[in-house]
């Protein structure tokens, strides 16, 4: 046992809402301009689309509500975008250090773990159980 196992739910609950809150400035960014926006030669489909999931599963992860849901259509969205983004123009190079497709792995990953975990405390979810 590591010494901060006694700490893991909250550890959890701190990551869910952090990578939560920073997938939903992707959407923020793509869909609103914000911090730079997005290139105007970006397809419709990844300010629209793209950000349109961002937004929404991102502010969901971070709250806690419909959280594996949420975080299972975010993992895949990122699935999507690493082979989409990253792997195609990289002319089929699957080495995200190559590829610079780190965060979509790192994302996709993270989400995954968290659809599969669920929202543990701290969650919207997690009061609705209670009560």
């Amino acid at each position: 046992m590591g010494f901060l196992t006694p700490h893991l739910d909250k550890i959890y609950a701190a990551t869910r809402i952090l990578a939560g809150l920073m997938f939903m400035a992707h959407g923020l960014q793509k869909i609103f301009g914000l911090w730079g926006g997005v290139p105007a030669e970006a397809p419709a489909f990844i300010k629209w689309g793209a950000g349109s999931i961002e937004l929404v599963t991102g502010a969901l992860i971070a709250v806690g509500w419909f959280t594996a849901p949420a975080a299972f259509l975010a993992s895949g969205s990122m699935a999507v975008a690493y082979f989409i983004g990253h792997v195609a123009p990289a002319k089929g190079n699957i080495l995200p250090i190559v590829n610079k497709g780190e965060l979509a792995v790192l994302y996709c990953w993270v989400f995954l773990l968290v659809a599969a975990k669920g929202s543990g405390i701290w969650s919207v979810d997690g009061s609705r159980a209670k009560g």
